[in-house]
């Protein structure tokens, strides 16, 4: 993922973040608030009608205006404007608030003769709770009333928390999710720093081989010029292992160079209109003079007589085509036969590399891409490579939009097939 892919997902990351989290205090605010109104609405209703059953008893008549008084969230004020017997009190007040609140109360109630507020009772609603609760450490006094009682709901916040445990539960579920989705893009930033790490590391690993390795070459040139050594076969035959093993190693320095540029955001094709069947039929002829020098083996082409006119890379399609047979080569116990076949399906080409290896397993094939990746072979280590080649084709295939498609069966062999739009 590049730098400005990454930025652009922190800034859409934080603001979504940011307006789930005002969204959902919003939501949770409000619904708070909607409870509560509820709630005080609820509570005045049953109070007054408290205040109706106790005036009814007295058979005296309630103020016109300001019965029921708020002087808190969870306090209020009843003003009777009459003797209030506080047995009766509680009584009406556990028939009233225990049929449409379910939750504790206390209530207090004004003696004019004591000119005192003289505490009444801590009410639980529950019987089944065995939770031990203290009376409230004050109640205040109204100065403006005489007869009157106080009801006061200690565990309102609790009740009302309660109401809103859809609510409550969501916004942990946001929460998270939230958190989720930061330690991913944490995750994202380590994998970014170490992959660039890994990334600069390679360069400049790479970059370092190259001049020991021209210096190895220009060093193996100038010995197998000399006499002494030409003439001597076992020297001679050294020199030549000193030369093929350093354009071995140099052809690895030039694949992993190839693919830091392949991912690097400015690398552009150079594409270009080719015949594609020389260049198979060349890759053919010069695979086959390998194979004979080797264990031997066969590198035939199955390829449509007509010119096939391709646009792309041909460095890179070459060295595609290359990578693939050497594969084939490589992953073969017995003795090579691979099949280069093209043919055409609608304005698709469609290139086959078919060889008799020793095929691979299902659930290997889809990691085959990944870079540095091999298939396991146990504790045997016969074949070389650093598992950059389909890597290296992969990436030169997306970046021509091509497709490839794998179908192998262990001990069958494998297939390996790019699909090359002709336009």
């Amino acid at each position: 993922m590049h730098n400005q892919s990454i930025r652009n997902v922190l800034i859409l990351g934080v603001l979504a973040i940011a307006g789930i989290i005002f969204i959902q205090s919003y939501w949770v605010f409000n619904t708070w608030n909607e409870k509560d109104e509820q709630f005080n609405l609820t509570t005045r209703i049953a109070l007054k009608r408290v205040a109706d059953r106790i005036a009814a008893y007295n058979e005296s008549e309630l103020p016109r205006q300001g019965i029921i008084q708020r002087k808190s969230s969870n306090y209020y004020a009843v003003n009777i404007d009459d003797a209030i017997n506080p047995v009766v009190l509680e009584s009406y007040l556990f028939e009233e608030l225990g049929s449409n609140l379910d939750t504790d109360f206390e209530y207090a109630v004004y003696d004019c003769e004591n000119q005192d507020l003289i505490y009444g009772n801590y009410c639980r609603l529950n019987d089944d709770d065995r939770r031990e609760f203290s009376r409230s450490a004050e109640l205040p006094e109204i100065k403006d009333l005489t007869y009157y009682f106080v009801v006061k709901f200690p565990e309102k916040a609790s009740y009302l928390l309660w109401g809103m445990w859809t609510s409550i539960f969501f916004s942990f579920i946001i929460l998270l999710a939230i958190i989720f989705f930061i330690y991913s893009i944490w995750i994202i930033l380590k994998q970014r720093r170490l992959s660039e790490m890994q990334r600069d590391f390679i360069n400049n690993m790479t970059h370092e081989f190259k001049t020991p390795i021209a210096s190895i070459k220009i060093a193996s040139d100038v010995l197998s010029t000399q006499d002494a050594i030409s003439n001597d076969n076992r020297l001679s035959q050294y020199i030549n292992i000193i030369k093929d093993q350093n354009a071995r190693l140099n052809k690895q320095v030039e694949r992993v160079l190839s693919i830091a540029k392949l991912e690097k955001e400015n690398y552009q094709l150079k594409k270009e209109t080719f015949n594609l069947s020389p260049i198979l039929e060349d890759i053919a002829s010069n695979e086959n003079v390998r194979l004979v020098q080797g264990t031997g083996g066969e590198i035939k082409t199955d390829i449509l007589d007509q010119s096939i006119p391709i646009l792309a890379d041909k460095v890179h399609l070459t060295n595609c085509i290359y990578s693939l047979i050497d594969n084939a080569i490589k992953y073969c116990k017995q003795v090579p036969e691979i099949l280069i076949k093209v043919r055409q399906k609608g304005n698709t080409i469609i290139l086959e590399i078919i060889d008799n290896g020793i095929g691979i397993k299902e659930d290997h094939i889809p990691k085959l891409f990944n870079k540095f990746y091999r298939v396991p072979t146990g504790n045997i280590h016969d074949v070389k490579g650093f598992g950059l080649g389909l890597f290296y084709v992969n990436n030169i295939c997306r970046a021509h939009n091509w497709t490839i498609q794998v179908d192998s069966e262990v001990g069958n062999g494998t297939s390996i097939t790019l699909n090359i739009p002709n336009s």
